[in-house]
């Protein structure tokens, strides 16, 4: 009997200490590689094998003691009744244990290779800091830190987009002037986006983004390809496009019979030349277009581009009393204005094509982000919500309480972002993300919760919000596959239908940068309240006992 319960007992502590669930293994990492993954896999799978093999000699063996004690029984006089008992409840708990070890076998075979777990396992840092401990400061001084530190910042927005506005209009009016209409691209007028036209603006210097819109000379057009419009392309080419040049009279691709229909040796179409199909290279050559392709070549906008805006400059230059040059070399279409004092206005001119009929814009280039990833081919061009992005801010800001508090929280959050970035360099986090993360939450949350004296908590579930974004390497994007966008909108019905587009997607595949961006993003939420206190330190006495004030943009 006493053996018997001693089999017992080691029988249940061996199953509990080996369950899954009550004593997971907290101090496993995931290996860096995958050879290191699999040599430790086959290692697990033969202390299965073997432990089975033990298992199963163990259960052989009390199948032989069950029937040595039957012709015990059967011989001499029977056991006690509860020798037989023991005996039953440690086959059962044997039993018990087999089961537990092919349940823990078979629920580790079957987890997917991009366990979210793993992930955290590899950032230990990610549950040490969790943002439900984050304490901001109490109303009055959040809201005395707006006023001082973000909207005195912003005050003179205003007068620098009037001023940059100004210049442009007039840089663009002499590049009109210079080009021949008969063979060079015609300039539109320009279109303000970003930041600065939706009123959160906070980073120095102030910086217009302004697009400028082209369309190729007669009788030639553009005609856009949406990586959504039925062709197959890479992960990472989501979101991008190409833009065909086709002449006017020439639909070969949009429906002309000759690219439809077989015609005889004999038989020529009317609208095309003998070969039948796109242009002549000098001609895409000099519609900016890649060698021997009919599609429009993003370099080449480039450099078609600057030398417009440079020769243009040298026709209006004399009018000015300041000098222009070209600003960052890793971002074309980066200008500044010099002025003799020394100070510098930089703004951004982006050559943009519009997609028919809609507000969506083809964009040779954007600012760079860290985990944006770069287009396969100088063909691809990156497609721009901009627009779409201002009308819906407006729109919501019209449905919202007066004196929301919607762009506060992201003036904030950019602010406590852009002073990380001082700190600790720029990670994979941008201001985008944080406007993306914004809108759903627009889209999630009634009006009513956005009144101003709830400033605090919206920042709290903004920040909160992303912190999920990050831990899931998730964050869709607002408008392309979100079917709850508002139709008043007007937002394509292509993009509308089309697979939701992730822009955490670059983390799953680059584990350096999703590890600095994890970390800098707790590293800001731990210094943003000795940040905030810092920055409102100065706070007259009768300030804070009062309420802080409607902010209203």
């Amino acid at each position: 009997m006493a053996l018997g319960l001693f089999r017992v007992c080691l029988v249940v502590v061996t199953a509990i200490i080996n369950h899954p669930l009550l004593f997971p293994r907290e101090n496993a990492t995931v290996p860096e590689n995958e050879e290191e993954i699999l040599r430790k896999m086959q290692a697990h799978q033969e202390r299965l094998q073997l432990e089975r093999l033990r298992l199963e000699e163990e259960v052989a063996q009390l199948a032989a003691e069950q029937a040595a004690v039957e012709q015990a029984a059967a011989a001499g006089p029977p056991l006690s009744e509860t020798g037989t008992a023991w005996d039953l409840w440690s086959t059962l708990c044997m039993i018990l244990f087999l089961m537990i070890e092919v349940w823990r076998q078979d629920h580790q075979d079957g987890l997917p290779a991009e366990c979210p777990a793993g992930d955290e396992d590899e950032l230990p840092g990610l549950g040490a800091t969790p943002l439900l401990g984050l304490t901001l400061p109490d109303k009055a001084t959040l809201g005395h830190f707006y006023e001082c530190c973000i909207r005195g910042a912003t005050a003179d927005a205003a007068r620098t987009r009037e001023f940059v506005e100004g210049f442009v209009d007039d840089l663009l009016e002499a590049l009109r002037s210079l080009c021949n209409r008969d063979t060079d691209m015609e300039v539109e007028d320009f279109i303000g986006v970003g930041s600065m036209y939706e009123n959160w603006q906070v980073d120095r210097p102030l910086v217009c983004n302004l697009f400028v819109p082209f369309t190729p000379p007669e009788p030639y057009r553009f005609h856009p390809e949406l990586w959504c419009s039925g062709r197959s392309v890479p992960l990472g080419g989501q979101g991008y496009g190409q833009i065909k040049v086709v002449r006017a009279d020439d639909d070969a691709t949009l429906g002309c019979v000759c690219d439809k229909t077989k015609l005889g040796e004999d038989m020529l179409c009317l609208l095309h030349s003998q070969n039948g199909r796109g242009l002549p290279g000098g001609e895409t050559e000099e519609l900016l277009c890649a060698s021997g392709s009919p599609y429009l070549d993003t370099m080449q906008v480039m450099k078609w581009f600057q030398t417009a805006l440079t020769r243009a400059w040298h026709r209006i230059a004399h009018k000015y009393e300041f000098d222009l040059a070209f600003g960052q070399l890793d971002t074309p279409g980066s200008l500044k204005i010099k002025f003799r004092s020394g100070k510098c206005m930089p703004f951004n001119l982006i050559p943009v094509i519009q997609c028919e009929d809609s507000d969506l814009y083809f964009a040779s280039h954007l600012p760079r982000r860290p985990s944006q990833g770069s287009p396969e081919s100088s063909t691809d061009w990156l497609l721009s919500f901009a627009v779409y992005e201002r009308h819906f801010l407006r729109m919501k800001s019209k449905a919202l309480p007066e004196g929301a508090c919607h762009l506060s929280c992201l003036q904030i959050a950019s602010f406590l972002l852009s002073k990380q970035n001082r700190l600790t360099g720029p990670s994979g986090l941008s201001t985008y993300h944080l406007k993306t993360a914004l809108l759903h939450l627009l889209l999630a949350r009634p009006g009513q919760d956005w009144r101003a004296e709830q400033l605090d908590a919206r920042l709290q579930e903004l920040l909160r919000s992303l912190e999920k974004s990050l831990l899931e390497k998730r964050l869709c994007h607002f408008f392309i596959g979100n079917r709850k966008v508002p139709e008043a909108t007007g937002l394509p019905p292509a993009i509308r239908r089309a697979e939701p587009l992730n822009l955490f997607q670059p983390f799953v595949l680059q584990r350096s940068l999703y590890r600095q961006t994890v970390d800098s993003f707790y590293e800001m939420l731990k210094n943003a309240p000795a940040l905030v206190s810092e920055y409102s330190l100065h706070i007259p006495s009768d300030h804070a006992s009062q309420p802080p004030k409607a902010v209203i943009l």
